[in-house]
């Protein structure tokens, strides 16, 4: 008996979506509730886990294929399926192995070399300093040009430190989370330097230190939640996934494990069952991310108006054209490109919006640079899609999907993030059905999209069954007035509701 491997379901105002990661294999057992593959939308990664227990027989969507919600994807076969792959699988194994590791299999005395500095990339002049985050190599490891040493976080993006030369690291001037400046040093390669140990040596080490690796980047959302409810240091626990990923059930085996190590984990002192608490400081981005907010809610005038959109004009167009404008463009056609349009219009036509205080003046911008907010492990960040009254449809689906995409792989640059005249947030593909935003200061306003969602409504004196979004614009009011608030979302709803608005520029 197979089961079907499907696409979750997607809320109305999102497209389509993307495979963007496979921890399994065609012939890997598999047990229930195992995370199987991450589905990324334009605003977050869905997980899609193993309905029950069997083995893989199937992976029809690779990683990169866009798909839509409740597509099938894969297969899941019966158990007894996977006894013949396995046997497969540990025979091809050592001659793998042994083909990965023949390069290396000549060990040579560690050869001496030039020392070169890893040094910190030098800091733009609003960022006073950085912190170091993760070192992805150790003293003794070898590494060759161009390979991601260390991620250091600055207070909006993380920034990789590469390798300039082959060779081997050595010293670690600064561990992981202290504070550095630009064009510090906070370690050395010796370049040119060969390993001293065996491989096999290396192959020891190898699965410890994927297993003692705690950045979240190597843990799925619903391990870091289930690590932090139950108080666990992800650290001391081994994870049996691809490269060395902690899962579900690693978690669960550690909880039941008789070890000391585990029992001490779950319980400190006094015997409290499952009522245990963890302390973790905050990360840089956290910590900047709560400042804003703070100041936002303490430094500005904030207030919030709210309306309503009938969705079902911008639906019927998005069926009629999407196949052919997928087959011109090689991008889907998604809701965001008619939000950034409507929003650019009327930020048009509304130049107090496209404003902002900075001390005693009211600073006018003459274009039109649009944050985009994106959900990503690290947290919430909003990055800058520029000039878009000069992008077409198609640039500014390709633009948002090009942010997003940089958003979770933590490849965002500081020219992505700076800038922006007002920000755009779609709450929506969570199930937000209204909310009301908080300003991204320095900007004076900004937009909240919500969840599309029928609803009876009074059309002409009778009663219709329409795809209905909230609209909410929080707005300073220290420099826009009620007037210029409410015209401004009127407008965006009068171009939503009637999108052919937004080619004739009317």
């Amino acid at each position: 008996m197979s089961t079907e491997i499907k696409v979750p379901v997607l809320p109305e105002s999102v497209a389509d979506a993307s495979v963007a990661t496979w921890h399994v294999s065609v012939g890997d057992k598999v047990s229930r509730d195992q995370n199987l593959v991450d589905i990324e939308t334009d605003k977050v990664v869905l997980e899609v886990v193993a309905p029950n227990d069997g083995v893989i027989t199937e992976i029809s969507q690779e990683e990169g294929a866009t798909v839509l919600g409740d597509q099938v994807i894969g297969i899941i076969g019966d158990a007894d399926a996977a006894a013949p792959s396995e046997d497969a699988k540990s025979e091809a194994a050592p001659a793998s192995a042994k083909q990965e590791n023949a390069p290396e299999a000549p060990s040579a005395p560690a050869s001496e070399g030039k020392e070169v500095d890893i040094k910190v990339p030098v800091l733009p002049e609003s960022v006073a300093d950085a912190t170091v985050a993760t070192w992805h190599v150790q003293p003794g490891d070898a590494v060759t040009r161009d390979q991601n040493l260390v991620d250091i976080e600055t207070d909006k993006v993380v920034l990789e430190v590469v390798a300039q030369e082959d060779g081997i690291m050595g010293e670690i001037i600064h561990a992981e989370g202290e504070t550095v400046l630009g064009d510090q040093v906070i370690g050395k390669v010796q370049a040119g330097g060969k390993p001293a140990s065996a491989p096999a040596a290396k192959e020891e080490a190898a699965p410890a230190a994927d297993s003692s690796s705690d950045s979240s980047d190597v843990l799925t959302p619903s391990v870091r939640r289930l690590i932090a409810e139950k108080g666990l240091d992800a650290s001391k626990i081994k994870g049996s996934g691809k490269n060395g990923r902690v899962t579900k059930e690693d978690v669960d085996q550690f909880l039941k494990s008789p070890a000391p190590a585990a029992k001490a984990e779950a319980a400190p002192a006094a015997p409290m069952g499952d009522r245990t608490q963890k302390r973790v400081p905050m990360t840089r981005l956290r910590k900047t991310i709560a400042n804003r907010l703070l100041e936002a809610k303490n430094s500005t005038a904030m207030l919030t108006t709210f309306n309503e959109v009938n969705m079902k004009p911008i639906m019927d167009l998005r069926k009629q054209y999407q196949e052919v404008f997928e087959k011109r463009h090689g991008i889907r056609l998604g809701f965001m490109s008619f939000y950034v349009k409507a929003v650019t219009e009327a930020l048009k036509r509304f130049p107090d919006v496209n404003a902002s205080i900075d001390g005693d003046d009211i600073v006018y911008h003459n274009y039109f640079d649009i944050s985009i907010a994106v959900s990503t492990p690290r947290g919430l960040v909003t990055p800058v899609l520029k000039d878009c009254d000069k992008l077409s449809v198609a640039e500014i689906e390709k633009g948002i999907r090009e942010l997003a995409l940089k958003g979770r792989d933590g490849k965002l640059t500081l020219d992505d993030m700076t800038g922006g005249n007002f920000t755009i947030t779609n709450g929506g593909v969570f199930g937000s059905l209204l909310s009301t935003p908080i300003i991204n200061l320095p900007q004076s306003s900004i937009l909240g999209m919500h969840k599309i969602q029928d609803r009876p409504m009074a059309v002409n004196g009778k009663v219709e069954i329409l795809p209905m979004m909230y609209l909410a614009l929080s707005y300073d009011h220290r420099q826009i007035d009620g007037k210029e608030s409410v015209g401004f979302l009127v407008t965006i709803k009068e171009l939503l509701e009637d999108p052919t608005r937004l080619l004739l520029d009317v």
